[in-house]
């Protein structure tokens, strides 16, 4: 069985679901698909009106999942009209870690600390390469697999793996089993990491449910 994590390194519920990723990779494979929320043309400047649009947002996420934001995120990066949020990098990022050290998913929760609580600017090469040596990856080797990181083809496979498995948006989570996926319902486990782990551990049939799951939308997250 494995657990599929489609996730973007921008959506403020993934940070929020970091937990949950950290406790699953105890239990079992989880496979990271980054979605590209806001690459490409929906990158953005950082300007008033996103903050303003984000800032709710991410209030209620830290709200509900108990994951810290810092000042240096809301009353540093979110006015600091000089940074770009794009979601292309540190997707490469990602995929340059995992593919020289299997650690994706470690650096991946290592980016969304630095942008949410550190204020880092994470879509900065310099910034991805300076957290990439903070978890001990050699430099080189990383610098040369981010180069060479097929990242808008990944994005496109992130893209139509959500579409076969039914999700909406980011995070989304998927168990595969025999070829077969199942939408896994977070909802009630944000904030309970090791009652994921546990549910997980008694190999239960996925839940489905047909209330909202909080998410960030393919484009974008909305408070």
């Amino acid at each position: 069985m494995t657990l599929h994590y489609i996730y973007d390194p921008l959506c403020g519920w993934c940070y929020g679901a970091k937990p949950l990723v950290q406790a699953a990779q105890g239990v079992l494979a989880v496979i990271a698909h980054g979605g590209g929320m806001m690459s490409g043309a929906s990158r953005q400047t950082v300007s008033p009106k996103l903050r303003n649009y984000v800032m709710p947002h991410d209030r209620r996420i830290a709200e509900y999942t108990g994951q810290p934001f810092g000042e240096a995120y809301f009353e540093g990066l979110l006015r600091d009209e000089t940074a770009v949020f794009d979601s292309t990098p540190p997707i490469a990022a990602v995929l340059a870690a995992e593919q020289i050290a299997g650690r994706g998913l470690e650096l991946l929760g290592r980016l969304q600390t630095a942008h949410y609580v550190e204020g880092r600017r994470i879509a900065d090469e310099a910034v991805l390469l300076e957290l990439a040596n903070d978890i001990g990856l050699e430099s080189q080797a990383f610098q040369m697999a981010f180069k060479e990181a097929e990242t808008d083809r990944h994005i496109k496979e992130s893209r139509a793996l959500l579409a076969k498995v039914g999700g909406q948006g980011f995070p989304t989570f998927a168990l595969e089993q025999d070829g077969q996926f199942t939408l896994v319902d977070i909802g009630p486990w944000l904030g309970k990491p090791q009652a994921f782990a546990q549910w997980l551990c008694q190999s239960l049939p996925a839940q489905t449910s047909s209330a909202p799951v909080p998410a960030c939308g393919i484009d974008g997250c909305a408070p």
